[in-house]
């Protein structure tokens, strides 16, 4: 079963260098992803009738319009928010193309996330007074980076369940054992132990360490949505968007839901994930690998537990026993995620899904053909199950 009628796939990737400083603007970035993209799926500028991508890219659907040169557009859409909004751009996509609105939609992120603005360091008096107004809600109290709003609910999640942050070693070793075999990963060839992990220095003591944030980096992606039946056309092996969803818990606010009385869980995920399992009948045991959404180390447990690969509170333990390891039963972030890999926000793991499932992957899972993927939190919360045609 499928969320979308008549069956909705990308059909091309791109991803430029992900790098520390990419010499040139987003715009420049974006424009060199979308080009792979189309050359991946075999298709033009002129075949492009559509673009999504969500508020905080640097590079609006009309600029990038232009730049390209695209014809006249019959779709463009920006959803909310940073990370949370990757797979919700997936999802207003496939239903531009499921209801026939467009034929080939162009999806993008693309930003000088390390060389040009780096949310680790702070977010502006104008961003926080303007596009993003919750953030007003926490610069109030002195609290003015991403880290820093997360660690309230993170320290919650480790002190109910006993944990601390030696515990969280565990996540960012797996993370960066997959890492070390990725060529295109900052962490490429670098072994990294425990003891690496505790020696490094305080984000928001006593929960996070630098080790235990995403990888800030300048890069492009871009991703071909259109329809099945157009895809047997094209260049590439496509990939079925089997079912997205986004949503938010009753109480939810930025980066965590601190109203919903469950401030040790992940609230938004919950709503997400029962969303995608009623729309496929699909669970966590019918996914070949997973692409969870970890710009901090604890979204990671917290993440696995809301969509039932282990109880809760059991997270850290799942993942120290070697489950999501290479070699493990449930591989998660293969390319090494954004704490491994580089952090574009979430769309690099979006191709590493891609690429498993074609089975062209540096970490090939074997047998790799459903994978489920994450984004957030970070308003909305979204995810999606990819899926071999």
């Amino acid at each position: 079963m499928s969320g979308f009628d008549g069956g909705v796939v990308i059909a091309g990737i791109g991803i430029t260098e992900m790098s520390k400083d990419s010499g040139v603007s987003s715009s420049a970035l974006a424009t060199q992803a979308i080009s792979m993209a189309l050359d991946d799926a075999g298709l033009t500028t002129a075949d492009v009738d559509g673009l999504v991508t969500y508020e905080t890219d640097p590079t609006s659907p009309f600029v990038l319009a232009q730049l390209l040169g695209l014809p006249a557009l019959n779709w463009y859409s920006t959803t909310m928010s940073g990370g949370g909004g990757a797979c919700a751009t997936f999802q207003d996509a496939a239903l531009a193309v499921s209801t026939g609105q467009c034929s080939h939609v162009v999806v993008y992120r693309a930003e000088n996330l390390r060389s040009g603005r780096r949310f680790g360091q702070g977010i502006s008096d104008s961003d926080a007074g303007s596009s993003q107004p919750s953030l007003r809600q926490v610069r109030m109290y002195g609290s003015v980076t991403p880290a820093w709003w997360g660690a309230p609910a993170f320290h919650r999640y480790l002190h109910v369940h006993g944990k601390t942050n030696a515990d969280l070693a565990h996540v960012v070793v797996a993370a960066r054992a997959w890492a070390e075999s990725n060529p295109a990963a900052r962490f490429y060839g670098r072994p990294f132990t425990v003891d690496d992990h505790q020696a490094a220095a305080w984000v928001a003591e006593p929960v996070l360490r630098t080790n235990d944030c995403c990888l800030e980096s300048d890069g492009g992606t871009a991703f071909v949505v259109t329809s099945a039946e157009r895809a047997r056309d094209l260049k590439s092996t496509p990939v079925e968007i089997v079912a997205a969803a986004r949503g938010m818990a009753h109480g939810s606010t930025l980066m965590q839901n601190y109203y919903g009385g469950h401030t040790d869980g992940l609230p938004d995920l919950d709503v997400v994930a029962a969303n995608v399992y009623q729309q496929t009948g699909l669970s966590s045991e019918d996914f070949d690998a997973a692409i969870i959404y970890d710009s901090f180390s604890p979204l990671v447990p917290m993440s696995l537990e809301a969509l039932g690969y282990c109880g809760r509170g059991e997270g850290i333990d799942f993942i120290a026993d070697g489950n999501t390891s290479p070699g493990g039963r449930y591989p998660v972030n293969p390319n090494g995620g954004q704490i491994g890999e580089g952090y574009l926000h979430g769309f690099n793991g979006i191709v590493e899904a891609v690429r498993q499932i074609r089975r062209v992957s540096v970490n090939q899972i074997p047998g790799a053909n459903t994978v489920m993927v994450t984004s957030g939190p970070a308003l909305p919360t979204s995810a999606m199950i990819l899926q071999g045609c």
